[in-house]
This record gives C-alpha cells, sequence and structure tokens, in this order.
C-alpha cells in the first residue's frame, strides 16, 4: 500500500469516526468545583442579607415577587429587538455562615445566586377557514387571518463572573448602607 492510500484511510475514518460520534449532554460538563461565581459571604445575618439583595433588585427595575428572610426572586423584561423579547430572573438565597453543627454563628451569611435568561420570539402563524353556503351548492369563502405569539426559544442560567460580581457590588453597597444608618 502507499502511504497516500493509508493517508487517505485513515482520514475517511476519522470523519467517519467524528460523524458516528456522539455529542456531549451539557450536564455532563458540570465540575461541582468551589467557585465564587455564584456566591459571596456578608458580614451580616441572613435577613440583612436578603433585604441588601432585595433592595439591590429594586434599585435596577426587579419586579420582586418573592421576598423573606432567607430567599428572594426577582424578574426583569427586556425589549432588545422588535421582534424579540428577553426576561431575567434572579434568584437569591441565604443562610448561616456558621461551621459545623456545635457554631453559633458569627454574624455573617452567604448569599447564594443564580440568573436565569429567557429568550422569546415573534412567531407569525396564518389561520384560514371556510364557511359552504348550503342553499348556493358548494360555494365556499375563505376566511383568513393572522395571528402573532412570543414563544421562548431559548433558556439558559447566565455564566458570566462579571455579572454576578456587579449585583454583588451593589448588594454589599446597600448592607454598607443599612449597618450605618441609626
Amino acid at each position: 500500500m502507499s502511504f497516500r492510500l493509508i493517508a487517505a484511510s485513515l482520514a475517511g475514518a476519522t470523519l467517519l469516526a467524528g460523524c458516528t460520534a456522539p455529542r456531549p449532554v451539557p450536564f455532563q460538563r458540570e465540575e461541582f468545583q468551589s467557585s465564587s461565581t455564584y456566591s459571596r459571604t456578608f458580614p451580616s445575618g441572613e435577613a440583612g442579607t436578603c433585604e441588601a439583595a432585595r433592595r439591590a433588585l429594586l434599585s435596577q427595575g426587579y419586579a420582586v415577587g418573592v421576598a423573606t428572610a432567607e430567599l428572594v426572586n426577582a424578574r426583569k423584561s427586556f425589549q432588545p429587538e422588535a421582534e424579540s423579547h428577553v426576561e431575567i430572573e434572579i434568584r437569591v438565597v441565604c443562610t448561616s455562615d456558621r461551621k459545623g453543627p456545635e457554631a453559633t454563628g458569627n454574624g455573617s451569611s452567604l448569599a447564594f445566586v443564580s440568573a436565569l435568561q429567557d429568550r422569546y420570539a415573534l412567531k407569525k402563524s396564518n389561520n384560514s377557514a371556510s364557511v359552504g353556503v348550503g342553499a348556493f351548492g358548494s360555494l365556499s369563502l375563505p376566511f383568513t387571518s393572522s395571528d402573532d405569539a412570543m414563544v421562548k426559544v431559548a433558556s439558559e442560567t447566565i455564566t458570566a463572573p462579571t455579572f454576578y460580581d456587579r449585583f454583588f457590588k451593589l448588594m454589599a453597597n446597600y448592607l454598607a448602607t443599612d449597618t450605618h444608618t441609626p
């Protein structure tokens, strides 16, 4: 066999294997490593930390749906283009930063934050109907209409560390304001 024939055979086998190889599933890329992207420690109890999160979200135009001493859930809508719509939902869970069952707490808490982005696009659909008139035989008059609807086309967790860094910084500003007021 010549070198060219062997190289062509290997290239063909590699190409064929690439076409039949399964695509990775997104959850298989989850590493579950310690990261500060989605959490921060604050020098306040759970209620104070969640209140700072609520204020930070309200200051940015988010509509708060749930706000308790341990949870804040808020949404904001965006219209980047005439035929698209984006909604961001932010969920903040506040928990004590106690270490171990015997710890009495050190006055600090953890805020865990995740943001979900849903994208919608305008979907146009044509509807038609016809009416048969019995007295005139097979006379049909077509009626047409067009319906437009926003359809969810994507949903994903926002993973950009800078997004979370800006949010945590604003939370810290509201927490600092809270602790210095009489």
